[in-house]
């Protein structure tokens, strides 16, 4: 049997010091709504309303990578001109 008195938290595990969430964070969130989902873990009634959340953090998602190619498309543009 393990005992449980010895066992101690891992030193090197991440401690969250800030309320910020990242874009990341939302994507963890879209995934982890798609395998509640998936396996039933909400009822019929509550659909409604993960469904509308899923669409407006999925639409947020959609739009920060869009604004984030273009940045990326900007910069790449701008880098070709200062080099010609």
């Amino acid at each position: 049997m393990a005992d449980v008195q010895n066992q101690q938290p891992a030193a090197d595990a991440p401690q969250q010091s800030s309320t910020e969430l990242t874009i990341n964070d939302l994507n963890a969130m879209k995934v982890i709504i798609d395998i509640a989902s998936s396996r039933g873990a909400f009822k019929p009634n509550e659909m409604v309303a993960v469904g509308q959340t899923y669409t407006k953090l999925e639409t947020f998602l959609n739009a920060v990578a869009a604004q984030q190619s273009a940045s990326k498309e900007a910069d790449a543009a701008g880098a070709v001109a200062a080099g010609a």
